[in-house]
């Protein structure tokens, strides 16, 4: 029963792993800099975090999902062009979203890395099915 629920959801289930996975890695780096180098009261190096924690997840998360969620057979060069297009759209978004509500509206950041992370996963799993790993 368990075995026939994952093959019919295999790649939603597949993707919140490797997504959870791919969030853990970027949350992690994002926290060990704000943390101990980098100062998240400061807008340039709260910036700076969250790019560095964004390629950490990008890196990981390109070849999980190219393997492990899609199964992809796609020519590799256009889509990781397509897949860093869409990262990097997702990036702005949660850049806008940390900006806004850390550094204008002065909330929490690891409130809101959270509550971006959160919805940059959903924009990354639908821009991954519908443009970057689609099948040709």
């Amino acid at each position: 029963m368990i075995k026939n629920i994952y093959n019919k959801y295999k790649e939603i289930i597949n993707y919140l792993i490797f997504g959870t996975l791919t969030t853990l890695i970027a949350l992690t780096i994002y926290y060990v800099l704000t943390f101990t180098v980098l100062n998240s009261d400061n807008a340039i190096e709260l910036q700076v975090a969250n790019i560095i924690s964004w390629t950490g997840g990008f890196i990981f998360a390109y070849i999980t999902n190219r393997k492990f969620v899609f199964n992809s057979k796609n020519n590799r060069l256009k889509e990781l062009f397509l897949f860093f297009l869409s990262r990097i759209s997702t990036l702005l978004l949660d850049m806008l979203i940390m900006f806004i509500f850390v550094t204008l509206l002065k909330y929490n950041d690891s409130i809101f890395k959270l509550i971006s992370q959160v919805i940059v996963i959903i924009s990354n799993y639908i821009l991954s099915k519908l443009i970057v790993f689609k099948k040709q």
